[in-house]
């Protein structure tokens, strides 16, 4: 995330000024350190910001005293004076986390050390509404005022949400009515509230999420496939989530697999999207059901079924089930071939409500894997259930802010 200082840029500073930036690149990076790995001495902060011990303790008692960080006991030495460790701290620097999807709205204000501190669960499906937007300022600030948190005290926004995201400039390209003119989404959220917003796609913070404490920490070739009311993929490249040119990189969701298939929302045909998210799981098991297949659902109110309600009669050996889930799995398996034939990853990670389905899911994505891939490709790379689920859209949003207030401050 951070490049090294070279000489060109500092001999067009003042000396004055190349004190400051050194300093000022050395908190910001004591700061990340101490948000990705929870606590850290002095020593240990020092050889990985490539400093002397006594510079960064200067800085150290510096954020200290304004509570950025506090010290949380010693660690553990086989010889000599335990050394004191330092985390972030939980008395101020809030982040509101919006999680806005098909289902509903979530409002969560996190720490800096990732704990929720207050949640309101909110009776709000996305829209591609104008008038979304008003209720949504309008909720957020319900919480803002229920969880008796002053504003001053909040460093940020992040929202993830559906659809073709611009996250630099906060436009949401596919729910459109979202953003006003040339305002976009994030800037009208931000001009309201009067704190920075960040505004990313649900799939990439997913997958930032994994990256940053879930099953691909420390990977640097990662695909997370967010499987919900739609199809999303999430690329790691190089230690990165990889954006593209616009921020759309990842909507394998609509490629297509069926020339003459559905009609996707999106407005094409046969998209993957069609036959393989949950809303595709929704609609083939009440197909099959008004045709008449036996299965364990038949006789339930037809519009009362979910896709947990399919997934929990998958797990109870319901067949009509399992076969529904083993056909997506394979035309999963099958797009993503393809995403692994470009990115060549370690690791896939599945994540969304219909990874609930586990191995009903994988297994068939896997067969696919090895019938469509090369030999290759797929001799190292391992398939699995996120363990983080839904927190790991939480904990992506909580990053991409943590980490862009940083960088930018």
């Amino acid at each position: 995330m951070f490049e090294p200082t070279t000489s060109s840029e500092l001999d067009i500073l003042p000396k004055t000024s190349v004190v400051d930036y050194k300093k000022n690149l050395h908190r910001r990076r004591i700061l990340i350190e101490l948000y990705r790995s929870g606590t850290s001495s002095i020593a240990e902060l020092a050889r990985v910001i490539h400093s002397s011990v006594p510079s960064v303790t200067s800085i150290v008692e510096e954020m200290v005293e304004e509570k950025w960080i506090v010290p949380v006991g010693t660690g553990v030495t086989k010889q000599g004076r335990k050394p004191v460790l330092f985390s972030l701290s939980t008395e101020r620097y809030y982040v509101l986390v919006l999680d806005v999807n098909t289902h509903d709205t979530k409002v969560l204000i996190m720490n800096l050390k990732n704990e929720v501190v207050f949640r309101r669960d909110l009776d709000m499906k996305l829209e591609d509404s104008s008038k979304f937007l008003g209720a949504l300022i309008e909720a957020t600030e319900d919480v803002i005022n229920e969880s008796n948190i002053r504003h001053d005290d909040f460093m940020a926004m992040g929202i993830s949400v559906a659809g073709l995201v611009d996250a630099r400039k906060g436009y949401n390209f596919t729910y459109r009515s979202l953003n006003q003119g040339d305002q976009s989404f994030g800037t009208m959220l931000e001009r309201h509230f009067k704190f920075p917003v960040y505004v990313i796609n649900d799939t990439k913070a997913t997958t930032l999420g994994e990256h940053r404490f879930g099953l691909a920490q420390g990977k640097d070739h990662v695909l997370a496939i967010y499987i919900d009311w739609g199809v999303g993929l999430g690329v790691i490249l190089n230690g990165e989530v990889f954006q593209g040119a616009s921020g759309f990189a990842g909507e394998l969701g609509h490629i297509q697999v069926v020339p003459n298939g559905e009609l996707c929302h999106c407005g094409k045909v046969g998209c993957l999207d069609t036959i393989t998210s949950a809303a595709s799981l929704l609609r083939r098991i009440k197909k099959g059901l008004n045709d008449g297949r036996i299965s364990r659902l038949s006789g339930m109110d037809i519009e009362k079924i979910d896709a947990e309600i399919i997934i929990d009669a998958a797990w109870q050996g319901d067949s009509f089930a399992i076969d529904i889930l083993h056909e997506i799995g394979m035309e999963l398996g099958k797009g993503l071939s393809i995403a692994i034939h470009l990115f060549n990853p370690e690791i896939i990670i599945v994540d969304g409500i219909v990874a609930k389905a586990g191995a009903f899911i994988t297994n068939p994505i896997e067969q696919a894997i090895n019938k469509y891939c090369l030999t290759d490709f797929r001799s190292n790379l391992n398939v699995v259930i996120s363990q983080l689920g839904q927190e790991a859209k939480w904990l992506g949003t909580q990053a991409y802010v943590v980490e862009k207030v940083i960088e930018n401050n």
